[in-house]
Formats: structure tokens, sequence, C-alpha cells
């Protein structure tokens, strides 16, 4: 048996011709830039997260960088972040103008640990990004407590965990505002690059809506930087029929977690957690092994992909060298760093290839010696 890391032609086969519909709708009338499409998103998605408002964006990249210049965050200032996450966190912040002040992360859920948080905090702090890692939400309770009382934006990143909910409530609805990607293979996924943020705050949208689009509200006016940001109407009529499926297709990663976990019961493997009171989405289904290397290679040769997510935290990137870290600064994230492998996940998979995939896992746990 093969089994792919991901199956997006799977996935997307049910629903092609929905797809090809809504796409075939944008060329007959033509509005490929901020069309009725990226307007009808906006209002979906809002909806879906429980927000007044969404601006969509080309990437979500973008819309973290637009989020932290639209509270007017950048030169002299810092953001706090996870020390372990994807490095489009830290880039946002640097692209602002700002710094990254990376802190460690909770040993069981691999997001940001609010415990830490405070010490990280000087005179220089506005804004606190926790990042939704795997599909898990960070702990938000704890997190808006300190941000309301020392006066911090908090700017929810769910690029990982479209339709995750904290204690009733979605990703994305807690926080002054929030980011998410829409890479094809996320959750939700375009057939491209595409992003949107989030928000309660009109003046935050009105500031964004110009930053995407040369920073103008009037045409030849501009009166802000004149980015161009904007989304294609065409990944937004194809994430309007996506969007209908999301809920199913969380079931279905949730269906395959479930599975892995009970199979890996008793195992050396360390399994993804679930807390009280939060939905995991898994984006991401990751474990942890000491023998890392040597397991991947034994899952290729049996036909099964695999991917880490991240070998090397943001702190100690080429690029962030000037920041001054080293190993062990973080010693949570950098020992994780070094153990994390990510098995395949899509919402399609099978019992039959959830099996096989733990089936040689453990074979390879007994075969090996530790």
């Amino acid at each position: 048996m093969k089994v792919p890391f991901v199956d997006l032609q799977t996935m997307h086969r049910p629903i092609r011709d929905e797809l090809a519909e809504a796409m075939l709708a944008v060329l007959d009338r033509g509005d490929f830039i901020l069309g009725k499409d990226v307007a009808g998103l906006e209002e979906e998605y809002a909806a879906y997260i429980g927000t007044k408002y969404a601006v969509g964006v080309d990437n979500g990249l973008t819309a973290l960088e637009l989020c932290l210049r639209a509270y007017d965050i950048g030169e002299g200032d810092e953001v706090i972040i996870p020390a372990n996450t994807f490095v489009a966190t830290a880039a946002a912040v640097t692209f602002a103008g700002a710094k990254v002040v990376p802190v460690d992360i909770n040993p069981d859920t691999y997001t940001i640990d609010p415990n830490l948080i405070e010490d990280a905090i000087t005179p220089r702090t506005r804004a606190i990004i926790p990042v939704h890692l795997y599909g898990l939400p960070s702990d938000m309770d704890p997190i808006m407590e300190i941000a309301n009382r020392r006066n911090l934006v908090v700017l929810e990143d769910v690029a990982q965990a479209h339709g995750a909910t904290y204690k009733g409530k979605r990703m994305g609805s807690f926080g002054h505002v929030a980011a998410f990607s829409f890479y094809p293979t996320k959750n939700l996924g375009a057939l491209g690059d595409a992003g949107i943020m989030t928000t309660n705050d009109e003046k935050v949208v009105d500031k964004i809506k110009m930053l995407r689009n040369c920073g103008s509200k009037v045409k030849y006016v501009h009166e802000l930087e004149p980015f161009n940001h904007r989304l294609d109407s065409i990944q937004a009529a194809a994430l309007r029929v996506k969007l209908r499926h999301l809920d199913s297709w969380s079931e279905g990663r949730r269906r395959a977690a479930k599975l892995y976990n009970e199979l890996f019961a008793g195992s050396e493997v360390v399994t993804p957690i679930t807390p009280e009171g939060y939905t995991h989405v898994f984006h991401l289904y990751v474990i942890r092994t000491p023998r890392r290397e040597e397991l991947q290679k034994f899952l290729s040769e049996r036909g099964i992909g695999t991917a880490i997510h991240y070998p090397i935290p943001v702190h100690l990137q080429p690029f962030y060298a000037d920041l001054g870290y080293k190993k062990g600064d973080f010693p949570i994230t950098d020992e994780q760093a070094d153990q994390i492998v990510s098995l395949p996940m899509f919402p399609d998979m099978t019992a039959e290839q959830v099996e096989y995939v733990a089936t040689q896992v453990k074979e390879f746990l007994a075969a090996v010696p530790a």
C-alpha cells in the first residue's frame, strides 16, 4: 500500500463540478479583482468564524503583516511569538519593521506557554501572536488576560486551525484581529495562494482594505503605503465552495487522528493531545520519537509519506542570527524540533490507510533498538 502525506486529488474529486462552475462564473462575469466572490467569501467567512468582518488578501503572510500595520506596529516595537512556528509568523513582524521576541512552548500542546509570556514583555512590546499550531488552539484565556492588562494587541495566527474551537468559540474570534492562510494544503485551501483576516474592529478593516489595494479608498488617491495584496476572485470562488465542506473534512481528520491515537496507545510514540474544551482540527498529525530520521526512511521504503514541521526553529534560522539566540535558549522547542515528525493526514484517509501507517511505525519500533 502507498499512503501519501496529503491527498488533494481525492479531496477535490467529489466537488470538481462545483469548483468548475464557480470559477467559470467568474470568467463569465469578468470581475477578476475584488469581485463578487471576494465580497461573498468575506461575508461568509466572517459569519463562519463569528466576527463582524473579514478581508481577503493574497496570502497568509500578507494577512499577518497587514494586521500588524493596521495597528501601527513597526519600527522600535516588539512582538511576542511562539518559538515553535513557521517562519511566516516571524517574517510578518520583520516586514512590518518590528522585532521578533520568541517565547517557548507548552511541551504537551506545542503552542505558546502563557506562563512565559509575562517575562518576555518589555516597554517596547506591542503585540502577542499566539499560533494555533497543527490545528490545536492556543490557551487563549490567559493570553487575553495578559494582553488586556498590559494593553497589548493580540493577533491570532490561524493558518493551521480553520474551524478549530476553544471553549465553544472558533479560533479567529478571540484576539483583536486574526490572520488565516489558504495555502492549498491547509484545512481550507485555495487552488493557489490566498489569505484572509477577521476582526470586529471596523477601523482595522478599513485600513487593511486600503493597504491591500495600493493604499487607496478612492481610485488614484493613495493615502497609505501602495501595497498590492488583493485576493483573486477565482480563488475566492473556489474557497466559497470549499468552505461549505470544511466541517465535514475536519470530522474526517478527527476520525483518522482518533484511530491513530488508539493504535499507538501503549507504544513509545508521543501522540497529540486535545485538552478539555478544545476542538482540534488536525491540520497535521505530529508524533515525537528520538529516532525520527530512521523512522522516516523506514516508512518511505514502505510507500508512506512523512514531513517535519519544523526542523529548524525560527530563532535558529540563518536569517534571524542577529537576534543572538543559540540552541538551548528555548529548550522545549529545541528538543522537540529534533523529534517531531508528521504522519499522513487528510480528510479522506481510510481506516485501512491509518492502520497501515500505524502498523509500520510500530514494526519499526519493534525491529530497531532504541
